[in-house]
């Protein structure tokens, strides 16, 4: 029986695939007993797995939701009352970081991350210009500063640095009336007497700034009375952010003076403080009125330095009225040097002799109905160029910086009391009646001032340089906890010193390999960091001062450079600081006999000096040389070059 089930089962199968190809119908066989289905017991299932209930994820979710609700209402909250500080402050902890880390990494002959040290100082400069830049405001003031101290940076970032000095956008009028609201309780108008409307009987405002820096921008009014003014207005977000910013500062400095092992924080909380009085315009409106005072006192400087007026009654912690002033930018060149084709005894516009010429009313009412937003309403009184405007105003470039050596060694030697930012930016110049040039310094507010006893050090110390008093200069920088005073009196110089123990070598650098030069590149720059803990042995001892009288000199220095250098800097210079020890206030009639008969000895000196500036007249003549500021400039950098220092002048010039 079962034999011939399993026959017909075999048979089936065989049937089964033939049904599938012929379509017909097979009947299956069933060779097991039938069983009932009965349900597994419970036992010998698995345990119940419990519903998915996704808290992790509910949980994860929600604690995002949360930090991103926090973000943004910190956010909206940085945005709204603090002007973005807290997202400018993160944004430069976070760079910091990564430059840090990038050098941490990076800083040795070969890098591993990057192509070359250059090319690593080029991307880090990159991204501190990037951030200069977008953070604005304040920052830009602080980059300029750096700028103006870049001669100790590598060359990667003296060229990044040298476009600090870029025009900063300028805010919108209702950020501006704003200001003027928030500081004295009524509107522009109310305040200053003018109509936007054309009204006779009022003055007239711009609403359209006539230059825009990183803190400030100056707007062009003429007052009801006539008078005309320049109306520095601080940027309204600038209050909001100079603590936080200077703040940031602080921070970044500390942990790079400690990451670098550097001398140089104790330098930061004074510069911070400068920068912080230079945001109180009352503070720039006092400087101002010294200053103007000082000149006014010293006939060797009144008639050729003139300093603007202030009005105090329109004037606040933000807003700055002062003297409008027309002239011609110290590095216009061609405008102070074209032939003067106005009458002979004729001053140029604003001068004495050289009243200005009045807006026209028509015009102004015109202007102000047509284009509400972006008038121009002062005149362009450039009647003194011509009809092709070739002319000029006709001024000898030595009497113009010899002015301006006398002015800055004045407030260095004698009055202890330096303006600390004479870019060329904030010197006009204009033409007397009598054809001689007159200097007028605006922007007050970065000054320092020198005690007594400091600037009599100073005075001391320059004198020394000139006569090679080693001895001398030792004992006043060692007072300064200076530990290198041929390396300092270079710097202070701006040209190689070569009085003391000089014993910088001029090795031999032509011939080396790829490999090698990049090995040769690495050890100058650590010769460069260990230079700078060498001459700053003691930084609580150094003058603090010191800093921005340096940005001075330098400054000076670039702008004699730029000129063609047609004054002996060095001889005028070292004359005042001479000079001052007679002139003193504060030294008593004994001293100052002793150092008449010193100062009448010290002029036969100075002829020295003489003789190597007209021997480098004589060459430039020629077209053999750029003058005596680029000889010396070329052996400064031949000397830095020993201490790892790439000197890049050209971001002096700004």
């Amino acid at each position: 029986m079962l034999r011939r089930s399993f026959v017909s089962f075999k048979r089936c199968r065989g049937s089964v695939r033939q049904a599938a190809t012929k379509n017909i119908p097979c009947r299956y066989l069933q060779t097991q007993q039938f069983e009932p289905f009965t349900p597994p017991p419970p036992s010998s299932l698995p345990k119940p797995s419990p519903p998915k209930t996704y808290r992790r994820t509910i949980k994860w979710t929600r604690r995002l939701f949360y930090a991103a609700a926090a973000t943004g209402v910190v956010w909206a909250l940085d945005q709204q009352f603090y002007a973005s500080s807290l997202t400018r402050s993160a944004r430069t902890f976070r760079l910091g970081l990564l430059v840090a880390l990038d050098y941490k990494i990076n800083f040795r002959a070969h890098p591993p991350l990057a192509d070359s040290i250059p090319a690593l100082h080029h991307r880090n400069a990159e991204r501190l210009f990037d951030l200069l830049h977008t953070n604005g405001g304040l920052y830009l003031k602080i980059g300029q500063a750096i700028a103006m101290q870049s001669a100790i940076l590598p060359p990667e970032f003296q060229k990044m640095f040298s476009k600090m000095f870029d025009d900063a956008p300028q805010n919108s009028w209702k950020e501006v009336e704003q200001v003027i609201r928030e500081d004295f309780g009524k509107s522009p108008e109310e305040v200053f007497g003018v109509s936007f409307d054309g009204d006779p009987e009022k003055g007239v405002l711009e609403r359209t700034a006539r230059a825009s820096a990183s803190v400030a921008q100056v707007h062009w009014a003429r007052l009801k009375d006539g008078r005309e003014v320049a109306i520095k207005i601080q940027k309204r977000e600038i209050a909001r952010q100079v603590d936080w910013d200077l703040w940031t500062f602080k921070v970044v400095a500390w942990v790079y003076a400690w990451y670098f092992e550097l001398p140089l924080y104790s330098l930061v909380p004074y510069i911070s403080e400068r920068l912080q009085l230079e945001t109180n315009f009352m503070n720039e409106a006092d400087n101002s009125e010294r200053m103007a005072k000082l000149v006014a006192g010293e006939s060797r400087l009144r008639g050729r330095v003139y300093i603007p007026k202030v009005y105090r009654e329109l004037s606040s912690k933000r807003v700055m009225t002062a003297e409008w002033i027309e002239g011609v930018r110290l590095w216009d060149k061609d405008s102070l040097t074209r032939k003067w084709i106005g009458k002979s005894r004729q001053g140029s516009p604003g001068c004495k002799g050289a009243p200005l010429d009045l807006p026209n009313q028509a015009n102004i009412l015109a202007l102000a109905q047509g284009h509400p937003d972006n008038e121009k309403l002062k005149p362009s009184r450039d009647w003194w160029k011509g009809a092709d405007g070739k002319g000029g105003l006709g001024l000898s470039l030595k009497d113009t910086m010899t002015t301006m050596i006398d002015l800055f060694s004045a407030q260095m030697f004698l009055w202890g009391w330096v303006h600390c930012d004479p870019h060329p930016g904030n010197i006009f110049i204009r033409r007397l009646p009598s054809g001689k040039p007159e200097l007028v310094l605006i922007d007050h507010g970065l000054y320092v001032h020198m005690q007594p006893e400091f600037r009599h050090q100073y005075c001391l110390f320059w004198k020394s340089l000139m006569t090679f008093d080693n001895k001398t200069i030792g004992e006043i920088v060692k007072k300064w906890g200076i530990n290198n005073a041929d390396v300092f009196a270079s710097a202070t110089l701006m040209r190689p010193y070569t009085g003391g123990d000089n014993t910088i070598s001029n090795e031999i650098r032509k011939g080396l390999s790829g490999k090698e030069q990049a090995e040769r590149a690495f050890e100058m720059q650590q010769k460069m960091r260990k230079s700078v803990k060498n001459i700053l042995s003691d930084e609580k001892k150094w003058p603090q001062e010191l800093i921005f009288i340096g940005r001075n000199l330098r400054i000076v220095q670039g702008n004699n450079q730029f000129l063609g250098s047609p004054v002996n800097r060095i001889k005028v210079t070292g004359n005042w600081a001479s000079r001052s020890l007679v002139d003193s206030q504060d030294l008593s009639y004994g001293e100052k006999a002793k150092n008449l008969g010193r100062h009448l000895l010290f002029k036969v000196v100075l002829f020295g000096s003489d003789v190597i500036f007209y021997a480098s007249k004589f060459k430039q003549f020629f077209g053999v040389g750029g003058g005596m500021e680029d000889e010396m400039e070329t052996q400064m950098k031949k000397i830095a070059k020993d201490f790892g220092v790439e000197l890049n002048h050209a971001v002096f010039e700004g």
